[in-house]
């Protein structure tokens, strides 16, 4: 198994962050099997494409709530890093506390 659960919605409030405050967060390296997705399905064509960060982030998002990791975003990264044989992946993470 790639993650540790596949989930269909976010547990956590969803985070009000700009592409550019998400900059400002350091990435750091997540393993995969301690990430929960919040999607249960996956663009194929993001997957597959070979300009799938152009003109995003190049690191996955990642939010830390309740002691748990979940995947925000970056799902395809995540997935071809699994299929490239990594079991880790480098994300930016944002606390969210109650």
């Amino acid at each position: 198994m790639i993650f540790k659960s596949v989930l269909d919605a976010r547990p956590y409030p969803e985070p009000q962050l700009t592409g550019e405050q998400w900059g400002e967060l350091a990435p750091r390296q997540i393993r995969l099997a301690d990430l929960s997705t919040i999607r249960s399905t996956l663009d194929l064509n993001a997957l597959l494409a070979s300009d799938s960060t152009f003109f995003g982030d190049i690191f996955a998002h990642v939010i830390r709530y309740q002691g748990k990791l979940y995947l925000e975003d970056g799902l395809h990264r995540a997935v071809r890093a699994a299929l490239q044989g990594r079991t880790s992946l480098h994300a930016r993470v944002l606390e969210i506390t109650d």
